[in-house]
């Protein structure tokens, strides 16, 4: 009878003890960060180089975001309510570029997309070139970022209750009435986290760019990329470049976590 509880706290104490290990090691870094740069100087983010590489962010990501978003909720939707041939197929396409990798990610689109690409060469007789260019940057944030809010997006639209739906029907709304009135905002939630997880990967995204749309100052250098090449000019440059993004993700954490939650803490 004293073994049980002796043997109760014991398990506790080794899941506590693993538990503060991980959260160690997963936050050291981030807390060296933060130490290096305030005791260097923070306000190298003001210069015209980190400033370049936040606008093109900022600019790609929230293109990338209104493109997301018009193609993927359409997308989820009709792959949560709709059976059809090929189904499976046709989600693990959706879901592919969460598991591959981020270069394999740029070298596909430029082999797509390039000038001897099998869409590229077509676009390259019109007088359309798109590695290199802005364009290119939005189409890798897109590329690994829309899959995010399909599926979050997916699970959301999955979640809502047949029978709320199937009542609208019966009291004589479209289809499209069930969507917009019933569905659309039962799912508000998730499709916002959709949207900032997708958002905040777009932000995130360096190997598929910097193939598929290189790493130009002030054209297709995102805040990713400045860190590559602060690296090698100056430590603490591309330090501040990196606790500008820390701070990003954990807002993103933040505010999925309360949209879950209702609360943060």
């Amino acid at each position: 009878m004293e073994r049980e509880p002796m043997n109760k706290h014991l398990f506790k104490m080794i899941l506590a003890t693993i538990t503060t290990i991980c959260v160690l090691f997963l936050c050291s870094p981030a807390i060296e960060l933060f130490k290096f740069c305030f005791s260097k100087s923070i306000f190298l983010i003001f210069d015209s180089f980190v400033l370049q590489a936040i606008i093109v962010s900022l600019k790609s990501t929230i293109i990338a975001l209104i493109i997301i978003i018009i193609m993927g909720i359409p997308t989820a939707y009709y792959m949560a309510n709709y059976s059809f041939l090929g189904k499976g197929l046709i989600e693990i396409i959706l879901e592919l570029p969460l598991v591959l990798p981020p270069a394999v990610a740029g070298i596909l689109l430029l082999i797509t997309f390039g000038r001897n690409g099998h869409i590229g060469r077509y676009l390259a007789v019109l007088g359309i070139q798109l590695p290199f260019s802005f364009t290119a940057v939005v189409m890798a944030q897109l590329f690994v970022s829309l899959p995010i809010f399909i599926k979050t997006s997916k699970e959301g639209f999955e979640k809502v209750d047949c029978e709320l739906k199937n009542a609208g029907a019966a009291l004589g709304l479209s289809e499209w009435q069930v969507f917009k009135y019933i569905t659309l905002p039962l799912s508000k939630n998730t499709l916002l986290v959709g949207a900032v997880l997708s958002w905040a990967r777009s932000l995130a995204e360096f190997g598929a760019t910097i193939l598929f749309a290189g790493n130009l100052a002030g054209k297709t250098q995102t805040l990713p990329l400045a860190i590559y090449i602060a690296m090698e000019k100056d430590l603490n440059l591309s330090m501040s470049i990196a606790v500008c993004l820390v701070v990003i993700s954990v807002g993103v954490l933040v505010i999925v976590k309360g949209i879950h939650k209702k609360e943060i803490f």
